[in-house]
């Protein structure tokens, strides 16, 4: 059971983080809707530094894998993957299509219901 996470939705419209730790669920809407690419790595840290998160083999990131923007995939699962190898922390991945809303039932039920993959990553892009 995935306790503790960070989720990401950068595909390119509507994007959040979420975060649950200490059974608490909060979540970041992005002040400008069209950030730079390099700003996403800044909001995460800020993201977890305010809310005192220590990523551990405990912690996992939930990244979406599309359909959505080429360039907001690529960057949002490098920069999972990153965290993943130098914080050796679980990865796993969620197609839009199963989180109808971004909010905590709705995550809760992607989880629940399994429609997280282990086994990254097939991301979809839209042309």
């Amino acid at each position: 059971m995935i306790e503790n996470f960070l989720i990401i939705k950068y595909i390119g419209e509507d994007d959040k983080l979420g975060l649950r730790i200490n059974k608490e669920f909060f979540i970041h809407h992005f002040e400008n809707q069209k950030i730079n690419n390099e700003q996403l790595v800044l909001e995460i840290i800020k993201f977890l530094e305010f809310h005192n998160v220590k990523l551990d083999k405990n912690f996992s990131i939930i990244v979406n894998q599309g359909p959505g923007s080429f360039s907001g995939l690529r960057i949002s699962l490098a920069i999972a993957k990153g965290l993943k190898i130098s914080k050796n922390i679980k990865l796993f991945g969620y197609k839009d299509k199963n989180l109808k809303q971004f909010d905590q039932e709705n995550i809760e039920n992607l989880l629940d219901k399994n429609l997280i993959e282990k086994k990254l990553i097939n991301p979809i892009y839209l042309s």
